[in-house]
């Protein structure tokens, strides 16, 4: 099977290095978004992904092949440190709380309420980007439509990541 390099795409995007995004604690969570260029007034549907692995090291190298590939196809994608990680506001108390998936909602809600999104927005992660998909897919924000999850489980009590020795 041979691969296909794409290096050419549909849309030319631009790169915002950081926005903030204020919930509505005050906390403001860090957030790099690659926006497609499109004709003045269209929106795009937004892909997010909400980790906390640092956007300006941690998944860097990562981060703009992937998402310059979403954006080159036309979708805006915000990339966003949790909060108490990387540039954000706030202490990350552990993994998977409540408050993880309370501020995703009010991120969701933030992405669907700007002028560049059309109001439709997915979800994707890997791990713990994965786990934190399906927790907040389950609380069914309304402009969440889809989310791609990748090295996960829904049955973290048995099939976690980790190994207890």
């Amino acid at each position: 099977m041979s691969k296909k390099i794409v290096t050419q795409f549909e849309c030319t995007y631009e790169t915002i290095e950081n926005t903030w995004i204020e919930l509505a604690d005050g906390t403001r969570l860090s957030s790099r978004i690659w926006l497609p260029n499109v004709k003045l007034g269209e929106k795009v549907p937004a892909i997010l992904e909400y980790i906390p692995y640092r956007k300006t090291d941690g998944t860097r190298a990562r981060d703009e092949p992937m998402h310059g590939y979403f954006a080159g196809h036309g979708y805006a994608v915000v990339r966003v440190d949790m909060r108490g990680s990387g540039e954000s506001d706030g202490l990350l108390k552990d993994e998977y709380l409540k408050q993880e998936q309370d501020d995703a909602l009010e991120v969701i809600e933030w992405i669907a309420n700007q002028s560049w999104c059309d109001g439709n927005i997915g979800m994707m992660g890997k791990s713990w980007g994965g786990f934190n998909s399906l927790q907040v897919a389950a609380r069914r924000p309304k402009a969440l439509k889809a989310i791609i999850t990748v090295g996960f489980t829904d049955d973290r009590y048995n099939n976690d990541i980790y190994v207890v020795a």
